[in-house]
Parts: C-alpha cells; sequence; structure tokens
C-alpha cells in the first residue's frame, strides 16, 4: 500500500519512509501544501501522514481542502503540537489520529478475509493458517483486496499504489498481476474469489459452499 507523507523535514522523512518499509507501505513524499493538494487531485493513497508546520501553509488548510472534496483518506496529523486544544482542532478539521513524531509501526496490522490472512508486517500470507510464498506485487493486490472488506477497489487504487508516480504501468499491468493472484489463491485452497466488476475494478468474495 501507498502512503503521502506531507513533511518539508528531509530527515524526518526518511524515518518515516523507512518506518513505513518495515510495515509493507511505499511513501510518495511532498513538502508542501500545494504540491500535496496537487498530488491528492491524481492519485489514491492508503492515508496521509501530515505535517501542521508547512512553508506555504498551515497543514489543516489541507486537512480541510479534502474533507471539503469529500476525500475520506485516513489523514494522521504528525505534529510537534501536543496540546489538547491542538489535537481536538484537528480531529474536528477531519483527522483520523495524531502522531506525535513516532514514526514506528505504523498502520500495521494482520488482515483477514475468509480463510485468507495478510500479515502487513511480515508480507506473509496464509491461507487457512499456512503460510505461502506469494510475490511482492500479487501481495500487495491482496493487501488493497482485503482492506476494501468484500467491496470494489478501484483500478485506479491498484494503478497508484502498485506503481505510484513512476507512470511505469502497461495497459493491462493491473489484469495481469490479478490474474497471478487469482491462481495463486486457487492453487493455494483459498476461500475467496477474486471478481471483475467491468468499467470499475475488483473485489474479493467468499465462496460460497456447495
Amino acid at each position: 500500500m501507498r502512503v503521502l507523507l506531507v513533511e518539508d523535514n528531509p530527515e524526518l522523512v526518511s524515518l518515516l519512509k523507512k518506518g513505513l518499509a518495515q510495515s509493507g507501505f511505499s511513501a510518495d513524499s511532498m513538502g508542501t501544501v500545494g504540491d500535496a493538494l496537487h498530488v491528492l487531485a491524481t492519485m489514491k493513497y492508503a492515508a496521509v501522514v501530515l505535517d501542521l508546520g508547512l512553508p506555504d501553509e498551515d497543514g489543516l488548510v489541507l486537512l480541510r481542502d479534502m474533507r471539503r472534496r469529500h476525500d475520506t483518506t485516513p489523514v494522521l496529523v504528525l505534529t510537534a503540537r501536543d496540546g489538547v486544544s491542538d489535537r481536538v482542532t484537528g480531529l474536528r478539521e477531519g483527522a483520523d489520529d495524531y502522531l506525535l513524531r513516532r514514526p514506528g509501526n505504523l498502520l500495521g496490522r494482520l488482515l483477514t478475509f475468509g480463510n485468507v490472512s495478510l500479515d502487513t508486517e511480515g508480507r506473509q500470507v496464509f491461507v487457512d493458517g499456512i503460510a505461502r510464498a506469494f510475490p511482492a506485487r500479487e501481495t500487495a493486490v491482496l493487501e488493497i483486496l482485503l482492506r476494501r472488506g468484500g467491496n470494489v477497489a478501484p483500478k485506479r487504487l491498484f494503478e497508484d499504489q502498485l506503481f505510484g508516480l513512476s507512470g511505469d504501468v502497461g495497459s493491462n499491468a493491473v489484469e495481469v498481476y490479478v490474474h497471478r493472484l487469482r491462481k495463486m489463491l486457487g492453487d493455494a485452497g483459498a476461500g475467496v474469489r477474486i471478481h471483475t466488476v467491468r468499467g470499475v475494478g475488483y473485489l474479493m468474495a467468499e465462496e460460497k459452499a456447495e
């Protein structure tokens, strides 16, 4: 999964990226509100880690803009402002949580759907509790589907999360990885199926026992 860091301190950006990588996340970074607004208008992220003390605007300006556009991407405010009033203000503006300069175990957890699980920190896939070796890209596709919890995941989300700002994505790249993941799950005896929603994206559903 891919996260957007909105932070102008290069050393902190480096630390955050390392912490996120340890939990299985990739990250893009922007140093100003203006740049972040631009990238959020063209890409979808699993979460935004937002500093408030940015050089061009207060980070809350970005948060307000996102919520005004009904962008529900989780926003974790990263700040040294640890006063109760500061946190209350941010939460009222639409922040999901506060991080007080602790980039350690960011967003790591165990995802489960049917008999399939993914350890997002160790990047290990389990089917019926048995560890399976899945390649990195197929694991990333699986994570997107698991995080959607049986809801449709737009194709654009896969493109953004898998390839980020690199733009290195062929016209059928997502379809190829989804096809491979389908076969791997089938071979492993997974009780789930990936459905194609034409013109929209993909969803994972549990297969009903016959």
